[in-house]
């Protein structure tokens, strides 16, 4: 795969010079060159809280001046100026209303990081496809089915101008979800996957998050925007994201899933978060609410959120259920939670974290009614987890297994950037994405854009 040339200084008279002179660097040196356009999200700076193999330490950065861009900067200098560890990114910032334009013009890099204001982001990703470069996009891509096919368009873009369109899923990379994907696949074990009910899905998935969270050791400033969902997005567009792509990744394992075929929504249904003015001051630092914010406000002092969603549907013809809740702060010691429960013919896998578990997320491995072979065939099984995932172990608990993971394992979701990153920076490598991971990008934002549409109609 040919990486786009990056540019100095580009003007019209030395064009053709520049061009030559700066693919000839890059070919020299081999690097990616980042560009980070407009971050409003704390996950545009996560990407870089570590330093990156073959990636250039200069990076440009493309945004209207304001606290956004502000915000950004400072989680950078924050982990260049952190004491162990310190990382050495060069910020190269151009402000202005046409960062836009001017970032696609002046080419100083080869890789796209997006993540922000998500009222905008199909539109950023079509044109920057479309300007030959490649796209590292945080979730959602898009948030209304209206804008669908034109994220479609976009990656027939990517295809046709040899760029890579990707999406950043990091709870791919969490170790128990890892691991209940693994112990999926052990037939001895799980046996086969169910079918399922509406009122029985063979999958389950639920995702708990905090508007008060803490980031890189200190509380999270958020956009007021991010309260806004016309420009953030709506919970059943936004975290569930990550809860649908699992359920394709874990059930279907680097199968394709054909969007028109193989989904089929039951039911879907949103509801608000409220929010009191004081609780939302505390997390924007702003004293007043926004204009914009207005139509959610009622009694002038409780904001209304369409965080919470829950999809019911099925998966090639399995039922699966995910939902997203959001509430303004964790009790004591706790943090984002998630529950996941994949049912087998043999046996359940699931995820808890809970108080039981010290909010830590935890894999059991429970038989199901008349199974009694359990046991044997963990220790059968166990070997082939162990070659992936040495150091992996299980132990009997009352209700059946729990599995015991290495502290080596347990990174934590800020360290799941680096690792979304490098799998990003393979694919470059190799010129290519998996075969089925497009179509499946396709499929699951299908997924949540029409399950908002039906929400809608659903209340």
């Amino acid at each position: 795969m040919k990486l786009l040339p990056t540019v100095g200084i580009v003007c019209m008279a030395a064009m053709i010079t520049a061009c030559q002179s700066s693919e000839k660097s890059e070919k020299a040196n081999g690097q990616i060159q980042l560009i980070t356009l407009d971050p409003g999200h704390f996950h545009a700076a996560l990407v870089q809280k570590n330093m990156l193999e073959g990636v250039d330490s200069v990076v440009h950065v493309y945004a209207p001046d304001g606290p956004d861009l502000q915000l950004h900067l400072d989680k950078i200098n924050g982990y260049n100026t952190r004491p162990e560890n310190p990382t050495h990114w060069k910020e190269e910032v151009y402000k202005g209303s046409d960062f836009l334009e001017k970032m696609i013009a002046e080419k100083k890099g080869n890789v796209v990081v997006m993540a922000g204001n998500n009222r905008l982001k199909t539109d950023y990703i079509k044109k920057t496809i479309e300007a030959g470069f490649n796209v590292l996009a945080d979730k959602p891509m898009v948030i209304e089915a209206s804008k669908f096919e034109e994220l479609k368009n976009a990656f027939a873009s990517a295809e046709k101008n040899k760029v890579l369109l990707y999406d950043i899923m990091t709870e791919r990379y969490e170790i128990t979800t890892m691991l209940q994907r693994a112990f999926s696949q052990q037939a001895e074990v799980f046996g086969t996957l169910e079918k399922g009910t509406p009122e029985n899905p063979a999958v389950t998935k639920e995702s708990v998050h905090h508007f008060y969270k803490n980031v890189s050791g200190s509380i999270l400033t958020r956009p007021a925007w991010f309260m806004d969902v016309t420009q953030q997005g709506e919970g059943i567009v936004d975290v569930t994201t990550h809860l649908v792509d699992l359920v394709q990744w874990e059930c279907f394992p680097e199968q394709t899933i054909d969007y028109q075929k193989d989904i089929s929504l039951t039911s879907a249904r949103r509801w608000t978060t409220d929010m009191r003015l004081s609780q939302f001051k505390a997390i924007t630092k702003q004293d007043v609410f926004p204009d914009y914010l207005k139509k959610d406000v009622v009694s002038d002092s409780i904001l209304k959120v369409y965080s919470n969603g829950e999809i019911n549907y099925q998966l090639k013809g399995v039922h699966a259920k995910v939902s997203v809740t959001w509430a303004y702060k964790a009790p004591e010691g706790a943090g984002d939670t998630h529950y996941s429960i994949m049912r087998g013919t043999k046996a359940n896998l699931i995820i808890r974290q809970g108080a039981p578990q010290q909010y830590k997320p935890t894999l059991y491995i429970e038989a199901v009614a008349g199974n009694k072979s359990l046991e044997a065939s963990i220790k059968t099984a166990l070997p082939k987890i162990q070659q992936e995932f040495p150091g992996v172990e299980v132990k009997k608990i009352a209700t059946g297994w729990e599995v015991v993971i290495p502290e080596k394992y347990k990174e934590g979701h800020e360290a799941h950037f680096g690792r979304v990153a490098q799998k990003y920076l393979d694919y470059l490598k190799a010129g290519s994405l998996p075969a089925w991971e497009v179509p499946n990008m396709i499929a699951k934002y299908y997924t949540t854009t029409q399950a908002l549409e039906l929400a809608k109609k659903s209340k």
